[in-house]
């Protein structure tokens, strides 16, 4: 028989964890980890399978086209590709870019907006699976007109007029678990065979 309290104090502690949660994502200046699920942002893109090793290594080059959603599609392409782990990385030019850099005691990405016309200097990341479905980490910096950087944790960027990527996906999945410290999805390899 199930204990009436010990229901009623777990009900309590999921509603302040969705509460803090959902405090964290309404803050302003801040992002909450979580996976991508804008879909349909990238109708320029274009993917190209260029080779496959012998062990099966697969890779692709996939190019963005004006006004591309970068992680949008990534994500999209990753989904509908059925891929399991890849890494990847990108020159080009965006016209904004949002990035983000981790507080750990917030548990949310400081928001770090660069909302005009920049320079890729380049984009380094990897595809992992979590719930079963891909998702992408993604790291990067841009160079603006005075020659400074941005740079931090990719959450969004539009292409302009184009981003470059290359990415390798090796034959065997990459599986990645929820971090209860961080709220972070991160690789655990023991899981990955």
């Amino acid at each position: 028989m199930r204990n009436p309290v010990l229901g009623v104090a777990a009900c309590c502690g999921l509603a302040i964890g969705m509460m803090a949660t959902a405090l964290a994502q309404t803050r302003p200046g801040y992002t909450v980890p979580g996976p991508v699920t804008d879909r349909d942002k990238a109708p320029q893109m274009q993917v190209r399978e260029v080779s496959t090793q012998p062990d099966g290594t697969r890779n692709y080059v996939i190019i963005f086209g004006k006004g591309d959603h970068v992680m949008s599609g990534l994500t999209e392409w990753a989904q509908e590709a059925g891929i399991g782990g890849a890494h990847l990385t990108a020159i080009g030019a965006f016209s904004s870019a949002h990035f983000g850099w981790f507080e750990k005691d917030r548990k949310a990405y400081r928001d770090i907006l660069v909302n005009q016309q920049n320079e890729c200097i380049g984009l380094i990341g990897d595809i992992g699976l979590v719930n079963g479905k891909p998702a992408l980490h993604v790291h990067g910096s841009v160079g603006l007109p005075d020659g400074s950087v941005r740079g931090g944790h990719l959450i969004e960027a539009v292409a302009w007029p184009t981003l470059e990527v290359f990415v390798t996906v090796p034959p065997h999945p990459l599986v990645k678990h929820e971090d209860a410290e961080t709220s972070l999805d991160l690789f655990a390899l023991d899981a990955a065979k």
